[in-house]
């Protein structure tokens, strides 16, 4: 089968950004990486992101022909782009494809073999449905965003598609791409890096932003490919109120506002993007009045911070206050 490459094998390297509390979650996802099937060369990349359990331990034990394909990389923790990052930069010569995986997921054994099948058809971007974190139905099939149907099929596999229409905009209506089911072809888009100023929410859809600016050669599958699991997760549970909502607001802002200032965007995508700031502005200022009515911490570093990406938020803090009042005036 040709893949496009200048190798009768061709090389895939699988980036892993590693930080986990708790022992063999890693080793989980390795194992996946390891049962991969089809005709390929194989290069695990683990970047340890100065983990509570290290990736060296999660490791111990494996057969010598499996660890020999491990590269394990220390750095002080810094967030998935940067560890990300890290791995991108210690690429073996001469990779053809590069996947990423999160260390708390898991491939089916078929994965990369589907993969470089799509990509071998002319492609330079792959992802696939997959399963989120405690579901039994997929992220396609939830979401509602992707037709498979709407897309021309391609050879050699089930549910291979060449993907047809805006991916920019499509990413930007609503992503379909899951981080864990990437696989993409390296020297077309070896220059590209994610950007690590995003530490906890949006340095993944900014790389999809301008890889799809990038090139409109993009195959999916329809197939789920990868079940996401528990792993580390600063925003779980950080439903309206709780304890790190704050930030995670914080950080969603952060990455709408990055969006007009980093890509040229439409019209209409101006006008959702300025719908999403606002909506984010009146969420902010309501989680803060919440937690000052009710004597919870506030991080004074975290409202200077937010200040600086959106100072227009904190106008919103006294008509809010306001209407707050004059509600619980009327429920007296």
């Amino acid at each position: 089968m040709n893949h496009g490459t200048t190798h009768a094998v061709p090389t895939v390297a699988v980036i892993i950004p590693y930080y986990q509390r708790q022992a063999g979650i890693l080793r989980k996802a390795v194992a996946s990486a390891l049962a991969q099937r089809g005709e390929h060369r194989l290069t695990i990349i683990i970047v340890d992101d100065a983990s509570p359990v290290s990736a060296r331990s999660e490791l111990d034990g494996l057969p010598a022909d499996q660890r020999e394909r491990i590269v394990v990389i220390e750095r002080p923790n810094a967030g998935p782009a940067a560890a990300r990052n890290t791995g991108l930069r210690a690429l073996p010569a001469g990779t053809d494809f590069v996947a990423f995986l999160d260390s708390d997921d898991e491939w089916i054994p078929e994965h990369l073999q589907r993969a470089l099948t799509a990509l071998g058809q002319g492609h330079d971007f792959y992802f696939s449905d997959h399963y989120q974190l405690n579901q039994t139905v997929s992220a396609f099939r939830r979401a509602g965003r992707i037709d498979p149907a709407r897309h021309p099929a391609l050879a050699g596999a089930d549910a291979l598609y060449a993907y047809q229409g805006d991916m920019f905009d499509q990413i930007l209506s609503g992503n379909i791409i899951g981080t864990s089911t990437v696989v993409y072809r390296h020297a077309p888009l070896s220059t590209l890096r994610f950007r690590e100023e995003f530490v906890y929410a949006g340095e993944d859809y900014l790389f999809w932003l301008e890889l799809s600016q990038r090139t409109s050669r993009i195959a999916f599958s329809a197939r789920c490919e990868c079940v996401y699991g528990a792993g580390v997760n600063i925003f779980s549970g950080s439903g309206w109120g709780s304890k790190t909502s704050l930030l995670r607001l914080h950080h969603e802002m952060k990455f709408q506002r990055a969006l007009s200032r980093l890509f040229d965007l439409s019209a209409p995508q101006r006008q959702a993007n300025l719908a999403s700031v606002r909506r984010l502005r009146r969420s902010f200022v309501a989680d803060l009045l919440h937690r000052v009515l009710h004597r919870q911490e506030v991080s004074p570093a975290l409202l200077g911070r937010h200040c600086k990406v959106d100072p227009q938020t904190f106008l919103y803090a006294l008509p809010l206050a306001v209407g707050i009042a004059l509600r619980r005036e009327r429920g007296k």
